[in-house]
C-alpha cells in the first residue's frame, strides 16, 4: 500500500482537535494568526485536511472559526440546512477518495432557518419559491417523528437535531461510506452549534 493511500490522520485525533479548537473559541482564546506567505506557498502544493465538515450556509456558523482551524485544516461544504444533495454527495465522495479525510462531521445549528421553514411546510402547508421547496424536501423526511404537541421552540430544537441525524443516516447508507467504515478509515459524527454560546455539541447514538 502506497503512502498516498494511507490517511495522514486518525479520525479520533481529528475529532479531538475539533473539540479542542471549539473550546478555545468558546473561551475567547482562538488563535486566528495571520497566515504567513510560506504557509500559503506550501498549501499551494496540495491540501491534506484532517476533517470534512458539512455545515449550513448560515453566516453565523463559519466552521473554520468555530473550530479555531487554520488554512488547509478543514474541507468545508456549506449548504442551507446542511442537506444531502447529489452535488454534496459527490463532494463528500471526493473528500473520502482523493483527500482521504478520516473524519466527517455533519454540523447543524440551533435556530436553523431552513429547518424552521421545513417544519412550517410540514405543519402549515406553507409554500416557498420552487428552488427553496426543492431544498426543503431534502429536510422533510427527517422530521416526521417530531411531536406536533411540543411548544414551537422545542419542535425547532428537536427538528435541528433530527435533521443532522437524517443527514448522517443518509450518508452512512451509501455503499461508499459503508466500504470506508468497514476498512476502518472513516468516522462520521453529527454535531449542533449553539448560536448563543458558540459551543458545539457532538451527538451520541448515531447508529
Amino acid at each position: 500500500m502506497s503512502d498516498e493511500s494511507v490517511p495522514r490522520y486518525t479520525a479520533a485525533w481529528a475529532l479531538q482537535r475539533l473539540k479542542e479548537g471549539n473550546e478555545r473559541f468558546v473561551r475567547g482564546e482562538a488563535r486566528f494568526p495571520t497566515v504567513q506567505k510560506d504557509v500559503l506557498a506550501d498549501l499551494a502544493k496540495g491540501q491534506h485536511p484532517y476533517a470534512t465538515i458539512l455545515g449550513c450556509s448560515d453566516s453565523r456558523v463559519p466552521p473554520e472559526l468555530v473550530f479555531d482551524a487554520g488554512f488547509g485544516d478543514l474541507f468545508v461544504i456549506r449548504l442551507a440546512g446542511n442537506v444531502i444533495s447529489p452535488e454534496v454527495a459527490g463532494t463528500l465522495q471526493y473528500a473520502g477518495v482523493h483527500l482521504k479525510t478520516p473524519l466527517f462531521v455533519v454540523l447543524g445549528h440551533e435556530g436553523c432557518g431552513a429547518v424552521q421553514a421545513a417544519l412550517k411546510t410540514m405543519r402549515e402547508g406553507t409554500r416557498e419559491r420552487s428552488r427553496i421547496e426543492a431544498l426543503l424536501h431534502n429536510i422533510l423526511p427527517g422530521l416526521t417523528a417530531i411531536d406536533p404537541e411540543l411548544p414551537r421552540e422545542e419542535q425547532v430544537h428537536a427538528a435541528v437535531e433530527a435533521n443532522v441525524r437524517w443527514a448522517v443516516k443518509s450518508i452512512m447508507e451509501t455503499p461508499e461510506a459503508q466500504a470506508r467504515k468497514e476498512e476502518g478509515v472513516m468516522q462520521l459524527v453529527g454535531a449542533i452549534y449553539e448560536l448563543e454560546t458558540g459551543a458545539v455539541r457532538f451527538l451520541e447514538d448515531l447508529t
